[in-house]
């Protein structure tokens, strides 16, 4: 199966759960669990070509010329996290099914764990770091949803924002790393940095590159300093927990140095920074969740131990370290989530976690027990379980390493915290499951049905497995192993045995089970000196941080962002010239290389035009219809400018979108008073007047400067005046860039059109059914009002025209990819036509008369745009390429047909709907307000009478 189909498959069964929710629990579980066994066995497809190993990869080219592309790689190392992420992830989705209760949206739940199963896929596939880094982050975003299903707890809401906010920063600091292997490298995609390992490491910002992707795969994976926010993530559904301590998330980082662990490890940097921070992480995580009282909170520290554990083995760049951290991500894997799907099975059946209110419940939970004490022995490095193996290959790996010139300090820590790992293990099943039964549980305790105990018994099962027969798991792991080193005959040659002989880390082992042993015969003191003892807390600590940062936030923000616009543009405007101006004094400015114009008196008089009307709306901005109306004469004085120029499609534009502006902003003047109050003081009214001209005259000189001066480089006109034809089958190169060259930016700004346009119809129905509604009602004019609401001259002149103009607008259209026009011209000018008829005749007049809704035409618009573009994947071209063709039908003359047509047509439907979805919501206001109305203009309605009067009676409420 293709790689993007197996990338692609959870995130687009996201999309089943919900629609399946109406069905049912197991509906919802059935398509979640088809669609991750269907990527899962895509998966399988591909094994025996990593078996051989051989690196599949697929690839498409995005975005080349950022080196963003589409590109995923399979190999050893890739194969074993996707079979993780997706294998475990088919045991989750039946656990979950049995664990949620009727009362959880299981259609919202099993949407999020598609998605985070996605994004971990996608992280561990990629192969462009650009890509990582996209899947990086939704790991970040689906994680934060699925930590914070369970709404109404603040815990959970409380542990989703901490998730989000420590991984979040953490990937930020990623993406700068990343970007600097990438520059210092020449390419983004992992397999050619991957390749160039030299060259990484001896440029100066190795360092800086190394530090900030350590901060990504350090918080992402829990590592100290910045372990606290994932106890805190236990606030989440059981199964979420159970995945993200297992399989995904916090392995996410643990994967990313596996990845970069050829081209980063083994400088005396990597190995004092990672191996310091694993047995750092190791060592406290197993120390807190030894007096950890919440069952999940035990683990889930224990979790925070382990990962450190295995950041240890990576940290000290030896072949032998990374072979025995692949060990021990297979071994963690199975026992931690069977353990964790165990620990969900007590909170079932007792309705607690908290390990002093259970005990004796080996005798209750048989299955249970078993499952759970197998689990957390493995955990605990006890021997026939597959924990036991790769905790021999730790210490062993420990006893060799050398940290800060000690080559004792790193056995006795990971020495001491094996003990305490031992200890926590002993303490849950003896804590949990032995002594004798109690009599004041929660609720009465009892294994459930196989659908809960099944899952985590599968996982047992490897656990045993891999423990009794080694030879079973070694093939694999050394695969695996030679994908993290990137040479095969660096793997080392040891095998995988249960004794290795009478060797240092089998007396390390003992030490540690003993000695976990002896600490759990002093547990009750050493809990009371705990609970005394002075200590940090990491959130209290977090908490504190996020609290000063705002305070400071708010500080240096409010001041600035206070509201008004008059504000950020005065800023904005004096930083831009401020550095214009540096720009200017600093640079180099060359000889003019043409001569001043002559004006001739018709382009002064224009000029002058312009010049008062702008003046003129400066000094009589308050009266609003004024400034409307100097406003529409700068506005055909730039169509008369771009008319000078030679640029008639961009004058048409101006006119247009001119006519159509004014309308829709008299609408909106309709329900503001006529002047503007005075808000500003003088000062600051002497500050912005100040800051304008300014800007006008930074403006004026950088015009003048280039205007005198010829291109350094070859202007890009001139690309477009000789493909335009070639490529895009039309003359009009305005057209053609607009729907072909930059096509992508046309389809985003139509989508921003009809974005805009059903905002003000949000925004109205809000406001007639709040309480500016009674206002509206209420308002009375504040002025007389004409008696002849609609002219006989004005109605019948625009129902004449208007077939002319629809007919216009048609010709403008299909001219438009070889002379002056287009699709949005097209659009303005039918849009005006029906303006008039509203203008004309009323908002209930035309209203009646309308056949397709506004909405409708905007999306029809998008769609039709869209699909063209889509079109062109078919023939293997990428997004919105036009093409074109000449046909001919007799008696007619040859003629064109180009798919940059259809394309215009989307554009042409969303500017007519979005313009006049804009003016119905105006009317629909206007309509509350009392303004004047008739629902029969120019035609007599015998139930009202006097034909005379028709248009005088103000329009009542609309229903």
């Amino acid at each position: 199966m293709s790689l993007f189909i197996i990338v692609a498959l959870p995130f687009l069964g996201a999309l089943l759960p919900g629609l399946m929710n109406s069905a049912g629990r197991s509906a919802c579980a059935g398509v979640t669990f088809a669609v991750s066994l269907a990527a899962f066995v895509g998966l399988l497809t591909n094994l025996p070509m990593v078996l051989e190993g051989e690196v599949v990869t697929a690839r498409v080219d995005w975005m080349p010329a950022l080196g963003l592309n589409f590109t995923l790689m399979l190999d050893g190392l890739g194969f074993f996290f996707a079979l993780l992420i997706l294998g475990i992830g088919l045991l989750i989705i039946a656990y979950a099914r049995q664990y949620l209760s009727r009362d959880d949206n299981m259609g919202e739940f099993f949407t999020y764990l598609l998605l985070f199963q996605g994004a971990m896929v996608g992280i561990v596939l990629s192969d462009n770091i650009l890509l990582l880094l996209v899947f990086w982050e939704l790991t970040s975003l689906s994680s934060f949803l699925l930590i914070g299903y369970w709404k109404h707890l603040p815990e959970g809401r409380q542990g989703a924002r901490m998730a989000l906010t420590v991984t979040g920063m953490g990937g930020l600091a990623m993406i700068g790393g990343m970007l600097i292997l990438g520059q210092i490298v020449g390419s983004y995609d992992l397999s050619v940095i991957l390749e160039n390992r030299d060259l990484i490491q001896a440029d100066p910002l190795y360092v800086p590159a190394l530090v900030l992707i350590l901060l990504g795969c350090f918080t992402k994976s829990a590592q100290f300093p910045f372990h606290f926010w994932l106890p805190h993530a236990m606030a989440a559904p059981t199964p979420v927990s159970a995945y993200l301590h297992s399989a995904t998330m916090v392995k996410a980082g643990i994967f990313l140095m596996a990845r970069m662990w050829p081209v980063l490890s083994g400088t005396p940097e990597w190995v004092m920074i990672v191996t310091s921070a694993g047995l750092v992480t190791m060592v406290l995580g197993a120390l807190i969740a030894l007096f950890k009282h919440d069952l999940k909170a035990l683990l889930a520290f224990s979790t925070v131990s382990h990962l450190g554990l295995i950041t240890m083995l990576l940290g000290t760049g030896t072949a032998f370290g990374a072979m025995a951290a692949v060990f021990h991500i297979l071994n963690h894997a199975t026992f931690k989530a069977a353990l964790f799907m165990s620990a969900g099975i007590i909170d079932h059946a007792a309705h607690t976690r908290d390990i002093r209110r259970l005990g004796g419940l080996r005798k209750l939970m048989p299955v249970t027990f078993m499952i759970a004490s197998l689990a957390a022995l493995s955990m605990a490095g006890i021997p026939l379980l597959n924990g036991f193996l790769s905790k021999e290959m730790m210490l062993e790996e420990a006893n060799h390493t050398v940290l800060f010139g000690s080559a004792w300090l790193v056995p006795a820590l990971a020495t001491f915290g094996s003990l305490l790992s031992a200890a926590y293990c002993f303490r849950l099943i003896g804590h949990v499951f032995l002594g004798p039964v109690r009599d004041d549980y929660p609720a009465e305790p009892h294994d459930p049905n196989a659908g809960l105990w099944m899952p985590p018994a599968i996982l047992v099962v490897l656990v045993v497995a891999i423990g009794v027969a080694p030879f079973l798991a070694e093939p694999f792991v050394k695969l695996v192993t030679a994908s993290v080193l990137g040479d095969t005959a660096k793997v080392p040659s040891a095998h995988f045995k249960i004794w290795h002989g009478l060797v240092p880390a089998l007396f390390m082992s003992i030490i540690a089970v003993v000695g976990g042993l002896a600490v759990m015969a002093i547990f009750t003191p050493a809990l009371r000196l705990w609970d005394r003892a002075p200590r940090p807390e990491a959130k209290t600590i977090f908490d504190a941080m996020l609290e000063s940062v705002a305070t400071l936030a708010q500080k240096l923000i409010l001041p600035l962002h206070n509201g008004a616009f008059t504000r950020y543009a005065a800023i904005a405007s004096v930083a831009i010239i401020a550095v214009g101006y540096h720009a200017w004094v600093t640079g180099t400015v060359g000889a003019a290389t043409r001569s001043v114009q002559t004006a001739g008196p018709v382009f002064i008089a224009g000029w002058l035009m312009l010049v008062a009307a702008t003046g003129g709306m400066v000094l009589m901005h308050r009266n609003r219809l004024l400034s409307l109306i100097l406003i529409g004469i700068v506005g055909l004085m730039v169509s008369v400018g771009f008319v000078f120029f030679s640029a008639p499609d961009l004058a048409m534009t101006q006119f247009t979108v001119e006519v159509v502006t004014i309308i829709l902003l008299l609408l909106a003047l309709n329900f503001l008073p006529n002047r503007t109050p005075i808000e500003s003081t003088v000062l600051r009214r002497v500050r912005d007047t100040g800051v304008a001209v300014a800007g006008g005259l930074a403006t004026f000189a950088l015009a003048y400067y280039y205007l005198l001066r010829d291109a350094v480089d070859t202007p890009i006109s001139e690309f477009h005046l000789a493909s335009s034809y070639k490529g895009g089958g039309g003359t009009n190169v305005v057209n053609v860039i607009l729907v072909d060259f930059r096509g992508f930016d046309t389809y985003g700004e139509i989508i921003v059109l009809g974005i805009a346009a059903l905002l003000i119809y949000a925004l109205t129905e809000a406001l007639l059914g709040g309480p500016v509604r009674a206002r509206l009602l209420n308002r009375q004019p504040d002025q007389a009002r004409a008696g002849d609401v609609h002219p006989m001259m004005m109605v019948v002149l625009t129902r004449v025209i208007m077939p002319v103009v629809i007919l216009v607008g048609f010709y403008i259209f299909w001219r438009g990819h070889n002379e002056p026009g287009g699709g949005f011209i097209a659009g303005l000018i039918v849009s005006i036509g029906v303006v008039m008829q509203y203008m004309a005749s009323g908002f209930a007049w035309t209203s009646s008369r309308l056949r397709y809704p506004y909405h409708g035409v905007i999306g029809a618009g998008v769609l039709i745009a869209g699909l063209t573009g889509i079109g062109s994947w078919f023939v293997g071209k990428p997004f919105l390429t036009s093409d074109f063709t000449y046909v001919r039908i007799p008696p007619f003359e040859k003629f064109e047909l180009a798919t940059a047509a259809l394309f215009d047509l989307g554009v042409f439907l969303a500017v007519v709907g979005a313009v006049m979805l804009s003016l119905e919501s105006f009317s629909r206001l206007a309509r509350r307000a009392h303004i004047a109305d008739n629902e029969h203009p120019m035609d007599i309605d015998p139930s009202r009478g006097d034909p005379a009067q028709i248009g005088a009676k103000p329009a009542t409420e609309e229903s």
